[in-house]
């Protein structure tokens, strides 16, 4: 074999058949053009063959065809091949490097990968007078920056540049990677206008798949006037972007129900259980379920182990072994007894991690004033409005202040870098429902009169668990949302304590 410093002619087809042949004894064999990986040729094909004076290269598969006409051999080693190749229409060559790997890629990050190519296809034919400096999936960790996204920016070139931050989600990811597109992409268009200080940034292109820019949309009028954001809609199949309808939100998804069904509900559940409430009083309590018309939740400090429905109580937990319900509620409560405790000895066990927020929110319920001296404890309602989202793993709590003003709490136990746009969501649902006079007709904060000022914010969780980026996110919010963030002791379990208030 040649060595890889050295610098071949034109090899002709026969001696390149060969070397392909050879490099194709590897079942998995990657394909980079420009240092650009090129997963849609994965399991190719190739022909060699003369054209003219040029050797002719094609590699296809059933996604994808490439065809190069090889200038030289730049580099020959075991399991590696590197080509000089020059690209119809152009004049400068480019590197097309063939090298075998011991195992294929992760399906994940092929189909990623394979995203990241659509994606650089379709903004080329939809914005043909922007270029591309650059798209990735790479993840950067230091930077919040995860391989669910392809980002990168956008020019314009002219007498002044014109730049876009841009970020894009494949359908092929899940929900919650769409819904949490934002938060990442807010610190993406940060980070660029920081790298780039000299250079001037317009703003922020997003593109979410069909179907998922609703929620987006909404949180983006909770944002400063002034950080210029375009949301699209990506359609991978018909390869084409759609600028979507950023005021097109309303108020569809939230609702209220009347507080009045709510407690009668709450009391029919409560006479029937007075014998289970009385076990452990200060660690059970009674909920109803959103969705659930006559469902009510019975939780021993913020884990459900029981429902009543109708009079009819069941036991949420698997105990197989049980003879009837009352039998496995029991037996369900005293395990939890035993290691749901804030002092408990296995601070590991199933029991005592599962359902952190729900714990937090028994706690911070029977002492809110704890957070604020502000806070009413008197009127404090658990995710009101109710949404048809599902359980986010953060807490939404809806006080109001003594004088009247009302105050969103968001609670999580845990670091999440979603947590200020999810708190800044439900403050959009509550400003809604508080212009529309909703709480008062559904006989919410009775004997209150609610200002009409907008709802503070009160984002709260462990001191060490706020994640490092919420203060570049919250610097992008509306001023009209008044933003606190509210440190714990990490020992919260114990007893909450304000360790800071910002």
């Amino acid at each position: 074999m040649h060595s890889p410093s050295a610098k071949t002619p034109d090899p002709g087809p026969e001696k390149l058949e060969g070397l392909l042949r050879e490099l194709m004894r590897s079942p998995n064999v990657e394909v980079r053009e420009g240092g650009k990986r090129m997963p849609e040729l994965a399991g190719f094909q190739f022909e060699v063959r003369r054209s003219g004076s040029r050797t002719l290269l094609h590699l296809w598969s059933g996604e994808r065809t490439l065809v190069r006409r090889v200038l030289r051999i730049a580099e020959e080693s075991k399991g590696r091949l590197l080509l000089e190749v020059e690209l119809f229409g152009r004049t400068k060559p480019a590197r097309l490097e063939l090298s075998a790997r011991d195992a294929p890629p992760a399906e994940g990050r092929n189909e990623r990968e394979r995203f990241r190519a659509r994606f650089e296809e379709i903004l080329a034919g939809e914005f043909p007078d922007d270029s591309i400096e650059s798209l990735t999936t790479s993840p950067d960790l230091e930077h919040s920056f995860s391989s669910c996204y392809v980002r990168g920016v956008q020019v314009r070139r002219g007498a002044r540049a014109v730049r876009w931050a841009i970020l894009g989600a494949s359908e092929t990811q899940g929900s919650a990677a769409r819904d949490e597109a934002l938060s990442v992409a807010i610190l993406w268009l940060d980070w660029q206008r920081y790298r780039a200080r000299k250079e001037h940034f317009s703003g922020l292109r997003l593109f979410l798949p069909p179907g998922a820019t609703d929620e987006t949309a909404r949180r983006m009028r909770g944002l400063n006037s002034e950080t210029r954001i375009e949301l699209y809609e990506l359609d991978e199949r018909q390869r084409r972007v759609q600028r979507a309808d950023e005021q097109d939100t309303g108020n569809r998804d939230s609702w209220l129900s009347q507080r009045r069904d709510i407690e009668e509900t709450l009391a029919k559940a409560r006479a029937g259980v007075e014998w289970m409430l009385s076990l452990a009083p200060d660690a059970i309590d009674l909920a109803t379920v959103p969705g659930r018309r006559g469902v009510v939740s019975i939780r021993f400090r913020g884990l459900e182990f029981a429902r009543w429905a109708d009079g009819q109580l069941s036991c949420s937990f698997d105990t197989p072994e049980a003879a009837d319900h009352a039998t496995a509620i029991n037996q369900a409560l005293g395990e939890l007894i035993l290691m749901r405790h804030p002092k408990s000895a296995e601070t590991s066990h199933p029991l005592y991690r599962a359902q952190p927020e729900r714990w937090l929110e028994t706690l911070v319920r029977a002492e809110v004033s704890r957070l604020d001296a502000r806070l009413n404890p008197q009127h404090l309602y658990c995710q009101v409005p109710s949404s048809g989202e599902a359980d986010r793993g953060v807490l939404d709590l809806l006080g109001v202040t003594r004088d009247g003003r009302l105050a969103v709490i968001e609670l999580k136990a845990t670091e999440d870098i979603h947590l200020p746009l999810q708190g800044l969501d439900y403050w959009l649902r509550v400003n809604e429902h508080l212009k529309t006079g909703s709480f008062h007709r559904y006989g919410y904060f009775p004997g209150i009169e609610l200002q009409q000022a907008p709802p503070l914010l009160f984002l709260v969780a462990p001191g060490f668990r706020f994640h490092a980026s919420a203060e570049v996110i919250l610097k992008y919010f509306d001023p009209r949302v008044e933003v606190t963030r509210i440190g714990l002791n990490e020992n919260w379990r114990s007893g909450p304590k304000v360790v800071f208030r910002q």
